[in-house]
């Protein structure tokens, strides 16, 4: 038996809309039986090809800016799908009634690709997220890290399965982060995101999928997937120490400022993290050091005082904060906002050059040293510092729990041009 049938894909174009939702006709027992299924995805009109009933290559479709490949896929496998279910019917000579048509084409169109039975890829990547974090205690920012990287796959392809996880597809997905209008951090991006973001993204991609499949979630080798994404390495923004010493005795007249000052300039003259100064109790704080459990790594680490860290807390001592905390603290993103401020009046206005590259395009920005300064910053003067003025850098790494060299590398490599700017000074003479 040959089922005689007429499929069509149609475009439900809405009135001042440039993208119009998709849907899939089909049409057979001489048009009296007909079923329509929205394939999921809304497409621009001006890029849809009535010939070829596809997208056009090579563009974007949506708010979302869903790829080309990744519509033109989902409708090839809608056909394939619809193709099956009337096979198997003309195999058992019968022509299906709309209920018994829709019944079959659901649940082939909606069977699993590659996981396990009932549970999706972001189903399996929320379970991911959840076991692993409490196996290896994450931080919550790793743990949002991972819910961004799930993100951006749902925002991809929302019907994403393991199956379609080939290296093509995660191509496509890094592309699709690379390309305007790409979500990050809930805005679209005017030119895609930085490769060493999308490397991040990448990585964190693997490290699902070996879990996935070490669980038995997924069958493919895409946790092997590592695209060569072009990298520049931009200097470490940090503050000499005129600079330091500048902003430490620099006369704010906003009390906010002065707090923020002081818990940054805390950070530079003890290596803390943000998260770790934070946290800070009194009871952390004894006569000539302060003992912290870092909340990155877990380490154990003794820092030393010094007449300038030891004075930071003294003007404190006073004060009552939350939870015993020995210093008015505020969050990450305020105190960041604060900083800029900070040094816009401090007069750091020293032009910084950074490169980045969005896929092969090599970018350019200069900006004022204000514009960069980050709580981080703190961490790095501190480094810069103590090995120009010569502390050994196995006492530096005892201080800041860094484990190896290898990791000092860049801060000594800046050492190192430092001492040899300052030492052309005798040839000025």
């Amino acid at each position: 038996m040959n089922i005689k049938r007429v499929c069509q894909f149609l475009l439900d174009k809405e009135p001042g809309k440039p993208d119009a939702r998709l849907r899939y006709r089909i049409k057979w027992n001489r048009n009296q039986n007909i079923v329509s299924r929205n394939v999921g995805y809304r497409v621009d009109v001006d890029k849809w090809s009535l010939e070829t009933q596809r997208c056009k290559n090579n563009t974007t479709h949506g708010k979302k800016k869903i790829t080309a490949g990744v519509i033109n896929k989902e409708i090839q496998r809608v056909e394939s799908v619809a193709d099956e279910v009337f096979a198997y019917f003309e195999l058992s000579d019968k022509s299906p009634s709309v209920a018994e048509f829709c019944a079959e084409f659901d649940k082939l169109l909606h069977a699993d690709g590659g996981g396990v039975k009932g549970q999706s890829l972001f189903d399996v990547y929320e379970s991911f997220i959840k076991k692993t974090g409490e196996m290896n205690s994450w931080s919550e920012r790793t743990a949002l890290r991972h819910k961004s990287t799930m993100r951006h796959l749902q925002n991809y392809n929302p019907r994403l399965t393991f199956g379609d996880l080939t290296e093509d597809i995660l191509l496509d997905f890094t592309k699709h982060l690379q390309t305007a209008g790409c979500m990050f951090r809930y805005k679209s991006l005017e030119r895609g995101m930085k490769n060493s973001t999308v490397a991040k993204n990448i990585e964190q991609l693997r490290g699902f999928l070996r879990w996935a499949k070490k669980n038995g979630n997924h069958k493919g080798v895409s946790d092997d997937f590592h695209p060569k994404l072009k990298k520049s390495e931009n200097e470490l923004i940090y503050l000499s120490w005129s600079e330091l010493i500048h902003l430490y005795s620099f006369d704010f007249k906003e009390n906010q400022l002065i707090r923020v000052r002081d818990v940054f300039c805390f950070m530079c003259f003890t290596s803390l993290r943000y998260s770790d100064v934070a946290k800070l109790t009194r009871s952390d704080v004894k006569a000539d050091h302060i003992r912290v459990v870092t909340k990155k790594t877990v380490d154990g680490l003794r820092i030393n005082l010094n007449k300038y860290s030891r004075a930071i807390l003294d003007k404190y001592k006073e004060e009552t904060f939350p939870e015993n905390r020995a210093l008015p603290v505020i969050s990450n993103v305020r105190m960041n906002k604060y900083l800029k401020k900070m040094g816009e009046a401090a007069g750091f206005n020293e032009p910084l050059r950074s490169v980045y590259f969005i896929g092969a395009n090599r970018h350019e920005e200069v900006q004022p040293k204000y514009a960069l300064l980050t709580t981080h910053c703190g961490r790095r003067t501190f480094v810069v510092n103590s090995l120009y003025l010569e502390i050994p850098a196995e006492v530096v790494m005892s201080w800041t729990g860094h484990a190896d060299y290898d990791s000092m590398r860049p801060y000594i490599k800046i050492v190192d041009e430092l001492k040899s700017e300052a030492m052309k000074k005798f040839d000025e003479k």
